[in-house]
């Protein structure tokens, strides 16, 4: 017995997490593929940023915060990246009707300008079954290493869950910036409130500058 507990005991735990394993953090798995989904969210955040108004003060906002954020996640490519996207590319281009079909389990879209295989999530495995033997995930601790951004300083599970709650707030922000039409019963005519219209107290020049990050 005292043999095999020394062997257990110098044994060393795995340097890398498999998907959905824990994190540490309850309720929080390791994601398959945290960069290309994170790349995707924030592109899908921008492209329903677009149906709000130019002059929109919470689009300006979180669309210079989001490109912000995505410039720093292209910035860090892990290794053999390239050549990865040639293979998806020609398998893309050998099979165009596999990737097309949007009810499939694996289709091919395009969000903000960059283009994306969208895949069907799979079952995980049960968090409260599992028990964290205490090592973080490579990649999640050079993303930390390198983002450089305090935003980012932090599982990469965790900035993907807090992009995808900016995503539901911006369908909630579309949802309710739809004009609604009060009309009064007595009065002959109607009212048309719109929650983006201008301000009445304008700002003051360079007021809003600091949303756009140069340095």
């Amino acid at each position: 017995m005292r043999r095999s507990l020394r062997k257990l005991s110098a044994a060393q735990p795995s340097r890398y997490l498999e998907s959905g394993a824990p994190t540490g953090i309850t309720g929080l798995l390791t994601h398959a593929s945290p960069r290309a989904t994170l790349m995707y969210t924030y592109a899908s955040t921008l492209d329903a940023l677009a149906q709000l108004p130019e002059s929109s003060l919470y689009r300006q906002s979180t669309e210079a915060i989001t490109k912000h954020r995505m410039s720093i996640v292209s910035a860090v490519e892990p290794a053999g990246l390239a050549e990865y996207v040639e293979k998806v590319k020609k398998i893309i281009a050998a099979n165009p009707s596999n990737f097309n079909n949007y009810n499939s389990d694996t289709h091919h879209v395009e969000k903000a300008g960059k283009k994306f295989v969208v895949m069907k999530p799979k079952p995980v495995r049960d968090e409260l079954t599992e028990e964290w033997d205490g090592m973080m995930e490579e990649s999640s601790s050079k993303a930390k290493a390198e983002a450089g951004d305090e935003n980012l300083l932090r599982l990469i599970e965790e900035v993907i869950q807090v992009a995808e709650g900016e995503l539901k707030l911006v369908d909630i922000m579309i949802k309710a910036k739809v004009y609604v039409l009060f009309q009064k019963f007595i009065a002959s005519f109607t009212y048309k409130y719109y929650s983006w219209e201008d301000l009445e107290e304008k700002p003051t020049e360079g007021q809003w500058t600091y949303f756009n990050r140069e340095t």
